[in-house]
């Protein structure tokens, strides 16, 4: 399966503008962890080593491979703040998050340490030994498009919640987000994010 397969598996593209229930297969990812807000220069160090990372591999695996791929979006989980309530979209602040970007199937973790290690001897950016290739699962979800800025998230974030308890579902997992909008580039206004829920049926 194509690395552009996997992306649209994922997204389930038709009906995502609205809540809708997809079922997300097991997801190869370059990730990164971290703590605290994701406007401070812990996220950015993340942010950069991860899609740095991420871009001398496609450009490598080209060279080397001969295969040839585009960088697919950024994406991250956002873990419970530290008093057990949600991520909040308007304060962009979390007690903990996960940054993501999906890695082609043919890719060996070999590789990628290869290409890390010739990384790491030219530039060594902060946080680029925290990277890791590692396997996502989420299964059952429920996820819309939300249009416009991060901070104006949780209305729709909120119809997800209302979408899974009126299908029969319970919300399980935590917020992901995936970024289909460049904010360096786009206007707030037209930014694009998948927002995703894991969920499991209700009992009863």
């Amino acid at each position: 399966m194509t690395l552009d397969t996997r992306h649209s598996l994922a997204l389930n593209k038709r009906g995502t503008r609205g809540p809708s229930l997809v079922d997300v297969p097991p997801l190869r990812y370059l990730q990164i962890d971290g703590t605290g807000d994701i406007d401070g220069e812990v996220f950015r160090e993340a942010e950069s080593a991860l899609l740095g990372l991420a871009y001398q591999v496609k450009f490598a695996a080209k060279k080397r491979l001969g295969l040839s791929y585009k960088v697919p979006p950024l994406e991250a989980v956002y873990g419970r703040r530290g008093n057990g309530s949600d991520f909040d979209p308007a304060g962009r602040s979390a007690s903990s998050w996960r940054l993501m970007n999906m890695l082609p199937d043919e890719i060996p973790g070999e590789f990628v340490e290869e290409v890390r290690e010739r990384l790491a001897a030219k530039r060594n950016p902060p946080r680029l030994a925290d990277v890791r290739v590692q396997t996502f699962s989420e299964g059952r979800c429920v996820q819309l498009l939300h249009l416009g800025p991060y901070a104006e998230e949780a209305a729709d974030i909120e119809r997800l919640f209302d979408f899974a308890e009126e299908t029969g579902y319970h919300i399980t997992g935590d917020l992901h987000e995936i970024y289909l909008g460049d904010p360096h580039r786009a206007a707030a206004e037209k930014l694009k994010t998948v927002l995703r829920y894991g969920v499991r049926k209700a009992a009863g």
